[in-house]
């Protein structure tokens, strides 16, 4: 079965030479796509890691490859890493930049597989998903053709019939995409939400209930959930949870870490 959480004693740092970094609030620095972060240790550790936050590199502690990153360096490349030469990092940063929104995928399937009352996609979310592992374990040269937008459309089909099952019976308030930052929603009832995409950047969700709340997409940056229930909320990633400020009243679903941040 694939590992759908990350391993990073298993890469080789891959996260942090793909991905492009731009100088904000999540990062303190300008990088280039390809190009090693200048605190990658030889090593493949992060030089600054027990200080991520407080250097100013928040956007590094939300990150998470969903396993993606020990599949390309242990599996496709079968040990190799983007160290032993600019074709093979080439190759395998291609690679990565497909596996990643492919393993968060399959995490995905996987949620609505444990949504009781999407029983009766089961099937239909198994097949998805062995079509997905399929790829994920093809050779390198394959993945370049992989068309993931695709893919996911496909996917989103079945995870949207597995939210409107699980959310039936609620209020299910339509908030996709709603601009909700810096919005005041303490102790706000959002039972049955769907907030998919929807925008709660700083916004004040002390003491809420996202009960069956569909958050596929949501962005949770500085989002104060301290104190709220999110123990049934649907999709709940851990980066989101990452992204936000809890403390030890956050109700997490099952499965989720707490993140380091939060406070006692």
């Amino acid at each position: 079965m694939l590992e759908l959480r990350a391993d990073c004693a298993r890469c080789a740092g891959v996260c942090c030479v793909g991905p492009a970094l731009t100088r904000s609030a999540d990062f303190a620095i300008d990088k280039p796509a390809g190009e090693p972060c200048p605190n990658l240790r030889d090593d493949s550790r992060c030089g600054i890691h027990a200080e991520l936050r407080p250097r100013g590199f928040p956007g590094c502690t939300v990150y998470d490859c969903f396993g993606a990153g020990q599949q390309v360096v242990q599996v496709t490349f079968g040990g190799a890493t983007w160290r032993s030469g600019p074709a093979v990092r080439e190759e395998m940063l291609a690679a990565f930049a497909v596996l990643r929104p492919l393993h968060e995928l399959l995490w995905h399937l996987d949620a609505a597989r444990g949504i009781a009352a999407a029983a009766s996609l089961l099937p239909a979310l198994d097949e998805q998903a062995a079509r997905a592992a399929r790829i994920v374990g093809a050779p390198a040269a394959e993945l370049a053709d992989v068309d993931v937008a695709a893919l996911r459309a496909d996917a989103d089909v079945l995870l949207r019939e597995a939210s409107r099952l699980a959310r039936a019976g609620t209020p299910a308030r339509d908030l996709r995409g709603a601009d909700l930052i810096g919005k005041k929603l303490r102790g706000a009832d959002l039972t049955g939400a769907d907030l998919r995409s929807a925008y709660l950047i700083g916004a004040d969700l002390r003491g809420a209930t996202l009960d069956r709340a569909d958050v596929i997409g949501a962005d949770f940056r500085a989002a104060d959930l301290r104190g709220a229930d999110l123990s049934a909320a649907l999709f709940l990633t851990q980066p989101q949870a990452a992204a936000a400020v809890g403390d030890a009243a956050t109700r997490l679903p099952a499965g989720l870490d707490r993140p380091p941040h939060w406070t006692s």
